[in-house]
C-alpha cells in the first residue's frame, strides 16, 4: 500500500521527514472540519458600545436606530422648560418648576449650557456635540415662535392689577410687589423677568421709618435737593413713565461719583454702576439693554449724537439690528431707561437734553465730615435694607395719591411732575416747585454754555424783537468779525436748525421763537421772529437756604403703609 498522502493528519506521522507526536486525547482533538469555521467570530457577538442603551435614554424600535443626541436634548428641554418669544423677538425658556425667569437659549447664562451639563449627567459617559446642541437650539426656537409674544421685564415691571414688581435679582427669584396698600416680598414674581451679567442682587428691604434720614446722613446736599432725590428714586421703579436724568453737579471733592453710585445701587444694583461715556450708539444700546438704571460718570462734553440718544432713552428708544451676521432677520431693542450723570458744568447739556434733567447740587465736604471709601461703603451697606424699605413706602404712597393728582399746567416731563405732586401731597414736601425752579436755572446755564445761543439771546435783548431769515440772522451775529467756535453754524440751514433746537432754552429766559411765517416776496423765505417777553419775578427761583445734614428725626415723620401679611 501506498504511504498516507497527508502526513500532517496521521496519528503518528512525520513532518518534513521528522517524527511528530500528535495529541490524541479525545477532549482536545479537533474535528475533521476546518477549525477556522467551527465558531462565529467573537468580534460580532455584541453590538458596538456606542449604541448600548444608557440610563435615562429612550430606545428606538426593537432592533431600530437609537435617538440622536439632538433628539435627546430636545426631550430633556421640553420636560423642564416652556418656551416663549418676547415682544422684542427674542426666544426664552422658562423653568416649569422654578423662578419666573426668562432664560436666553444661547449664551453663557442660557439654556444651551445648562442642557449640555444636563445631558452629560443623564447619559453618563456621553457628551453632546456642538452640532447636536445647535440643532436642538434651532428646534427650541421654533417652539418659542409658536406662542404669541409676551413682555419680558428687566428689574422692574407692572402686574395686571397696576402694581409694581421689583426683581431682587436673587437666585431664588424673589421679588417685591408694591401697590397703593403697601409692599411685600413674594417668593415668586408675578411677572416674567430676565437677568443680565450687569445685574447684582438687591438686599431684602426692611421696614424702618428712619431709612431716608439715615441715607441723607451719607450725602452732602441740602434738604430740598435730598427730597427731590428721594422722589426721583421712588419714581425710578415706575416702568411706564419717562424719568428725567439725575445730574449730580458740583466741583471736585463734592462726592458726585460716590453719590451717583449709591443711588444706582439702590435702584438697580450692578457691579458696574458707573459707566464711561459710550463711544457710539452701538456701544450705548448694549449698555442700555443690560441695565434698567445706569450712570455716566464725569461727563464734560456731550456730542450731538449722545445728547439725542440720551433724550430718546428718557422718553423711550428703539434700535433695530440684525439678529445674526449670517441672515436678514432683525431684532428690536426697545427700552426706556433710568439715567444718572455726574458733571461739573451744566453748560455741557444741549437744549433738548437740559429740559430732561433733574439737577442736584452737591456741596463741598468739610474735612471733619469726610470719610474714607471703605468706611462709606460699609455705612451704605448697613443702611441699604432700611433705605429700600423707606423708598418702597414712599412709592406705595405715590401710587395711592396719583389718581387724585390734577395739575393746572404741565411742564415738559409731565408724568414725572405728577409723581412729584403726588409725593408732595403724601409727604407735605415742595418737590414740584423746587424741581421747576431748578429746571429753569439749568436751562439758563445750558444756554450760557452755548456761544451761538448766548449771541442770539444778546441780540434779542438789545432789539426787543428781531425778524429775518436764518441767513440774515447769521450775518447779524457774524458782524463783529470775531473768531467763532468750531461748532458755530456754517450756513443758513444749520443756523435755522440750531435756533429751532435752542427754542426751549430761549423760552426759559423769556424769548419766544416763531418760525411759521414766510416772507411776502415771491421767494417765500421762512422767517424767524424772535421776541422778548416779560419774565416772572426772578426771586421765585431762589431756593430757601437749607441745612446739609438732617437730625435723627425721619423725613416725613417715618410714616409707612400698613404691614402686609
Amino acid at each position: 500500500m501506498n504511504a498516507p498522502t497527508n502526513p500532517v493528519n496521521a496519528v503518528n506521522g512525520t513532518v518534513n521527514n521528522r517524527a511528530r507526536t500528535l495529541n490524541t486525547h479525545p477532549a482536545d482533538m479537533n474535528t475533521p472540519t476546518d477549525p477556522v469555521n467551527t465558531q462565529a467570530s467573537p468580534v460580532n457577538t455584541d453590538p458596538p458600545p456606542v449604541n448600548r442603551s444608557r440610563s435615562g435614554g429612550s430606545a428606538g424600535g426593537e432592533g431600530g436606530k437609537k435617538p440622536s443626541a439632538a433628539v435627546r436634548l430636545v426631550a430633556l428641554a421640553r420636560e423642564r422648560y416652556t418656551f416663549v418669544m418676547s415682544t422684542d423677538a427674542r426666544p426664552y425658556a422658562v423653568a416649569i418648576d422654578g423662578p419666573n425667569l426668562a432664560l436666553p437659549l444661547r449664551g453663557k447664562t442660557g439654556v444651551r449650557q445648562r442642557l449640555a451639563r444636563l445631558y452629560a449627567d443623564t447619559y453618563e459617559g456621553d457628551v453632546a456635540s456642538q452640532s447636536a446642541l445647535t440643532d436642538a437650539m434651532t428646534v427650541l426656537e421654533g417652539l418659542a415662535e409658536d406662542n404669541d409674544p409676551v413682555p419680558v421685564h428687566l428689574r422692574v415691571g407692572s402686574d395686571p392689577d397696576g402694581g409694581i414688581v421689583v426683581d431682587l435679582g436673587t437666585a431664588d427669584g424673589r421679588a417685591v410687589t408694591v401697590s397703593a396698600n403697601g409692599w411685600q416680598i413674594v417668593d415668586r414674581s408675578p411677572v416674567l423677568f430676565r437677568r443680565s451679567g450687569a445685574m447684582a442682587p438687591m438686599p431684602a428691604p426692611v421696614r424702618d421709618g428712619n431709612g431716608l434720614a439715615r441715607f441723607h446722613g451719607l450725602l452732602n446736599m441740602d434738604e430740598s435737593a435730598f427730597r427731590q432725590l428721594a422722589a426721583w428714586m421712588a419714581a425710578a421703579w415706575l416702568p411706564d413713565i419717562p424719568h428725567p436724568i439725575l445730574t449730580c453737579k458740583g466741583e471736585q471733592g463734592t462726592g458726585k461719583s460716590k453719590t451717583a453710585q449709591m443711588v444706582i445701587n439702590l435702584i438697580d444694583p450692578s457691579p458696574a454702576a458707573k459707566r464711561s461715556q459710550p463711544r457710539d450708539e452701538k456701544a450705548w444700546s448694549r449698555q442700555a439693554f443690560t441695565s434698567w438704571a445706569l450712570c455716566l460718570d464725569n461727563i464734560s462734553n456731550i456730542p450731538r449724537w449722545l445728547s439725542d440718544t440720551l433724550c430718546k432713552a428718557v422718553t423711550g428708544d428703539g434700535v433695530v439690528d440684525r439678529a445674526l451676521f449670517t441672515d436678514d432677520d432683525v431684532v428690536v431693542l426697545s427700552f426706556r431707561r433710568v439715567l444718572a450723570m455726574t458733571t461739573i458744568d451744566a453748560g455741557a447739556l444741549a437744549g433738548d437734553l437740559a429740559e430732561r434733567v433733574l439737577m442736584v447740587d452737591l456741596q463741598l465736604i468739610d474735612g471733619t465730615r469726610r470719610r474714607s471709601e471703605e468706611e462709606l461703603d460699609a455705612a451704605f451697606e448697613a443702611v441699604r435694607p432700611a433705605v429700600l424699605g423707606a423708598l418702597f413706602d414712599l412709592l406705595a404712597r405715590v401710587l395711592a395719591a396719583l389718581p387724585s393728582v390734577k395739575l393746572a399746567s404741565l411742564p415738559r416731563m409731565a408724568d414725572f411732575a405728577r409723581v412729584l405732586a403726588a409725593v408732595d401731597q403724601a409727604m407735605g414736601w415742595c418737590t414740584l416747585d423746587d424741581y421747576l425752579n431748578a429746571s429753569s436755572n439749568v436751562a439758563s446755564d445750558a444756554l450760557e454754555g452755548d456761544p451761538f445761543g448766548s449771541a442770539v439771546a444778546a441780540l434779542v435783548e438789545q432789539a426787543g424783537t428781531w425778524q429775518g431769515t436764518a441767513a440774515q440772522l447769521l450775518d447779524a451775529l457774524n458782524a463783529s468779525g470775531q473768531a467763532r467756535p468750531h461748532d458755530w453754524p456754517k450756513d443758513a440751514t444749520r443756523a435755522g436748525g440750531k435756533v429751532k433746537r435752542l427754542a426751549p432754552l430761549l423760552r426759559s429766559i423769556g424769548i419766544t421763537v416763531d418760525d411759521t411765517q414766510r416772507s411776502p416776496d415771491r421767494h417765500r423765505h421762512k422767517l424767524l421772529i424772535l421776541t422778548r417777553t416779560d419774565l416772572p419775578d426772578p426771586s421765585a427761583s431762589a431756593p430757601q437756604e437749607q441745612t446739609l445734614w438732617p437730625d435723627a428725626t425721619p423725613i416725613g415723620q417715618g410714616h409707612r403703609p400698613p404691614d402686609q401679611h
